[in-house]
Protein backbone atom coordinates (compact mmCIF):
# COMPACT_ATOMS: atom_id res chain seq x y z
CA UNK A 1 0.00 0.00 0.00
CA UNK A 2 3.04 2.29 0.05
CA UNK A 3 2.62 3.52 -3.52
CA UNK A 4 -1.02 4.54 -3.24
CA UNK A 5 -0.37 5.98 0.22
CA UNK A 6 2.27 8.29 -1.24
CA UNK A 7 -0.16 9.43 -3.93
CA UNK A 8 -2.98 10.02 -1.44
CA UNK A 9 -0.60 12.14 0.65
CA UNK A 10 0.16 14.19 -2.46
CA UNK A 11 -3.59 14.69 -3.02
CA UNK A 12 -4.00 15.73 0.61
CA UNK A 13 -1.21 18.26 0.23
CA UNK A 14 -2.80 19.71 -2.92
CA UNK A 15 -6.28 19.88 -1.34
CA UNK A 16 -5.27 20.91 2.18
CA UNK A 17 -7.49 24.00 2.02
CA UNK A 18 -10.50 24.93 -0.11
CA UNK A 19 -11.91 28.45 -0.03
CA UNK A 20 -15.50 29.00 1.12
CA UNK A 21 -17.04 30.59 -1.97
CA UNK A 22 -20.68 29.68 -1.24
CA UNK A 23 -23.07 31.77 0.86
CA UNK A 24 -26.14 30.65 2.79
CA UNK A 25 -28.44 33.63 2.30
CA UNK A 26 -30.89 32.54 5.01
CA UNK A 27 -28.39 32.20 7.88
CA UNK A 28 -25.73 34.49 6.42
CA UNK A 29 -22.62 32.28 6.50
CA UNK A 30 -20.13 31.10 3.90
CA UNK A 31 -19.18 27.52 3.07
CA UNK A 32 -17.13 25.46 0.62
CA UNK A 33 -19.43 24.30 -2.17
CA UNK A 34 -19.61 20.69 -3.30
CA UNK A 35 -18.61 21.82 -6.80
CA UNK A 36 -15.42 23.47 -5.49
CA UNK A 37 -14.50 20.44 -3.36
CA UNK A 38 -15.11 17.88 -6.11
CA UNK A 39 -13.38 19.99 -8.77
CA UNK A 40 -10.19 20.41 -6.75
CA UNK A 41 -10.11 16.82 -5.50
CA UNK A 42 -10.78 15.39 -8.97
CA UNK A 43 -7.95 17.44 -10.50
CA UNK A 44 -5.55 16.24 -7.79
CA UNK A 45 -6.62 12.60 -8.20
CA UNK A 46 -6.15 12.72 -11.97
CA UNK A 47 -2.72 14.32 -11.60
CA UNK A 48 -1.64 11.46 -9.33
CA UNK A 49 -3.13 8.76 -11.56
CA UNK A 50 -5.83 7.74 -9.08
CA UNK A 51 -9.19 6.58 -10.40
CA UNK A 52 -12.30 6.89 -8.21
CA UNK A 53 -15.27 4.52 -8.16
CA UNK A 54 -18.32 5.69 -6.20
CA UNK A 55 -21.04 3.28 -5.03
CA UNK A 56 -24.00 4.86 -3.21
CA UNK A 57 -26.30 3.16 -0.72
CA UNK A 58 -29.64 4.65 0.30
CA UNK A 59 -29.95 4.40 4.09
CA UNK A 60 -33.35 6.03 4.49
CA UNK A 61 -35.98 8.00 2.59
CA UNK A 62 -38.88 9.55 4.44
CA UNK A 63 -41.46 12.30 4.14
CA UNK A 64 -41.30 15.16 6.67
CA UNK A 65 -43.70 17.97 7.43
CA UNK A 66 -42.25 21.48 7.49
CA UNK A 67 -43.20 24.32 9.83
CA UNK A 68 -45.34 25.71 7.01
CA UNK A 69 -47.25 22.44 6.75
CA UNK A 70 -45.87 21.26 3.41
CA UNK A 71 -44.43 17.78 2.82
CA UNK A 72 -40.84 17.26 1.69
CA UNK A 73 -38.59 14.26 1.12
CA UNK A 74 -35.59 13.65 3.41
CA UNK A 75 -32.95 11.20 2.19
CA UNK A 76 -29.80 9.86 3.87
CA UNK A 77 -27.18 8.25 1.65
CA UNK A 78 -23.91 6.46 2.36
CA UNK A 79 -21.22 6.33 -0.33
CA UNK A 80 -18.21 4.04 -0.63
CA UNK A 81 -15.46 5.55 -2.78
CA UNK A 82 -12.67 3.27 -3.96
CA UNK A 83 -9.46 5.01 -5.05
CA UNK A 84 -7.44 2.83 -7.45
CA UNK A 85 -3.81 3.51 -8.33
CA UNK A 86 -3.24 3.31 -12.08
CA UNK A 87 0.40 2.28 -11.68
CA UNK A 88 0.32 -0.28 -8.86
CA UNK A 89 -3.33 -1.47 -8.85
CA UNK A 90 -3.38 -0.76 -5.11
CA UNK A 91 -6.67 0.61 -3.79
CA UNK A 92 -8.12 2.28 -0.72
CA UNK A 93 -11.74 2.67 0.40
CA UNK A 94 -13.19 5.85 1.90
CA UNK A 95 -16.77 6.38 3.12
CA UNK A 96 -19.12 9.32 3.62
CA UNK A 97 -22.69 9.95 4.79
CA UNK A 98 -24.93 12.82 3.70
CA UNK A 99 -28.54 13.96 3.99
CA UNK A 100 -30.64 15.94 1.54
CA UNK A 101 -34.14 17.43 1.69
CA UNK A 102 -36.27 18.56 -1.23
CA UNK A 103 -39.92 19.07 -2.12
CA UNK A 104 -39.41 17.40 -5.50
CA UNK A 105 -37.30 14.46 -6.64
CA UNK A 106 -33.84 15.79 -5.80
CA UNK A 107 -33.52 14.68 -2.14
CA UNK A 108 -31.47 11.58 -3.00
CA UNK A 109 -29.23 13.53 -5.39
CA UNK A 110 -28.59 16.18 -2.74
CA UNK A 111 -27.78 13.48 -0.20
CA UNK A 112 -25.38 11.72 -2.60
CA UNK A 113 -23.58 14.97 -3.38
CA UNK A 114 -23.21 15.79 0.33
CA UNK A 115 -21.98 12.26 1.11
CA UNK A 116 -19.28 12.40 -1.59
CA UNK A 117 -18.23 15.88 -0.48
CA UNK A 118 -17.82 14.90 3.16
CA UNK A 119 -16.14 11.59 2.30
CA UNK A 120 -13.36 13.54 0.59
CA UNK A 121 -13.25 16.34 3.16
CA UNK A 122 -12.91 13.98 6.12
CA UNK A 123 -10.63 11.39 4.49
CA UNK A 124 -8.29 13.97 2.92
CA UNK A 125 -8.39 16.33 5.95
CA UNK A 126 -9.57 19.26 3.85
CA UNK A 127 -9.74 22.46 5.89
CA UNK A 128 -12.47 25.07 5.35
CA UNK A 129 -13.53 25.98 8.90
CA UNK A 130 -17.19 25.45 9.80
CA UNK A 131 -18.90 23.91 6.80
CA UNK A 132 -22.73 23.67 7.07
CA UNK A 133 -24.77 22.79 4.02
CA UNK A 134 -26.55 25.69 2.33
CA UNK A 135 -30.15 25.38 1.25
CA UNK A 136 -31.94 28.63 2.09
CA UNK A 137 -35.36 27.39 1.02
CA UNK A 138 -35.15 24.29 3.22
CA UNK A 139 -33.82 26.35 6.13
CA UNK A 140 -36.76 28.73 5.79
CA UNK A 141 -39.34 25.95 5.57
CA UNK A 142 -37.85 24.17 8.60
CA UNK A 143 -38.41 20.45 8.95
CA UNK A 144 -40.17 19.79 12.25
CA UNK A 145 -41.77 16.34 12.24
CA UNK A 146 -41.69 13.08 10.29
CA UNK A 147 -44.94 12.41 8.45
CA UNK A 148 -44.95 9.04 6.71
CA UNK A 149 -42.54 6.72 5.01
CA UNK A 150 -42.14 6.65 1.27
CA UNK A 151 -42.99 3.60 -0.81
CA UNK A 152 -40.32 0.90 -1.36
CA UNK A 153 -37.48 2.01 -3.65
CA UNK A 154 -34.44 0.44 -5.24
CA UNK A 155 -30.88 1.61 -4.78
CA UNK A 156 -28.26 1.55 -7.53
CA UNK A 157 -25.93 -0.51 -5.35
CA UNK A 158 -26.33 -4.13 -6.40
CA UNK A 159 -29.98 -3.43 -7.38
CA UNK A 160 -30.93 -4.00 -3.77
CA UNK A 161 -34.52 -3.13 -2.69
CA UNK A 162 -34.89 -1.01 0.44
CA UNK A 163 -38.34 -1.39 2.00
CA UNK A 164 -39.56 1.50 4.14
CA UNK A 165 -42.79 1.01 6.16
CA UNK A 166 -45.64 3.40 5.47
CA UNK A 167 -46.41 3.92 9.15
CA UNK A 168 -44.47 3.85 12.38
CA UNK A 169 -45.36 4.71 15.96
CA UNK A 170 -42.03 6.34 16.75
CA UNK A 171 -39.52 8.34 14.67
CA UNK A 172 -36.96 5.53 14.74
CA UNK A 173 -35.28 6.21 11.37
CA UNK A 174 -31.55 6.87 11.73
CA UNK A 175 -30.64 10.55 11.68
CA UNK A 176 -27.24 12.09 11.05
CA UNK A 177 -25.71 15.49 11.69
CA UNK A 178 -25.89 17.63 8.55
CA UNK A 179 -22.44 19.10 9.22
CA UNK A 180 -20.20 16.26 10.46
CA UNK A 181 -22.24 13.11 9.68
CA UNK A 182 -22.43 11.90 13.31
CA UNK A 183 -25.44 9.67 14.10
CA UNK A 184 -28.01 11.46 16.27
CA UNK A 185 -30.27 10.17 19.02
CA UNK A 186 -33.98 10.96 18.76
CA UNK A 187 -33.67 13.39 21.68
CA UNK A 188 -30.76 15.32 20.15
CA UNK A 189 -32.46 15.43 16.75
CA UNK A 190 -35.73 16.73 18.23
CA UNK A 191 -33.96 19.44 20.22
CA UNK A 192 -31.80 20.49 17.25
CA UNK A 193 -34.75 20.78 14.86
CA UNK A 194 -36.72 22.74 17.47
CA UNK A 195 -33.86 25.11 18.33
CA UNK A 196 -31.80 25.34 15.12
CA UNK A 197 -34.24 24.02 12.48
CA UNK A 198 -31.60 21.56 11.27
CA UNK A 199 -30.26 18.14 12.27
CA UNK A 200 -27.06 18.86 14.24
CA UNK A 201 -25.05 16.96 16.84
CA UNK A 202 -24.31 18.63 20.18
CA UNK A 203 -20.88 19.92 19.10
CA UNK A 204 -22.23 21.40 15.86
CA UNK A 205 -25.12 22.96 17.81
CA UNK A 206 -22.55 24.76 19.98
CA UNK A 207 -20.77 26.05 16.87
CA UNK A 208 -24.09 27.18 15.38
CA UNK A 209 -24.89 29.02 18.62
CA UNK A 210 -21.47 30.71 18.55
CA UNK A 211 -22.13 31.94 14.99
CA UNK A 212 -25.55 33.34 15.89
Amino acid sequence: MKKIAAKVIAVMRECSHIAKNGTNSFHGYTYATSADVLSKVNAALVEQGLASLVIPELISLEEVKTAKGSIEHLATVKVNITLIDRDSDESVLITGIGSGQDSGDKAVMKAQTAAIKYAYMLSLSISTGDDPEADARTDENTSVAPAKKAAPIKTSAKSRAVTIPLKQEHAAAASYCEECGLKLTDKVRAFSESRYHRMLCMDCQKRALARA
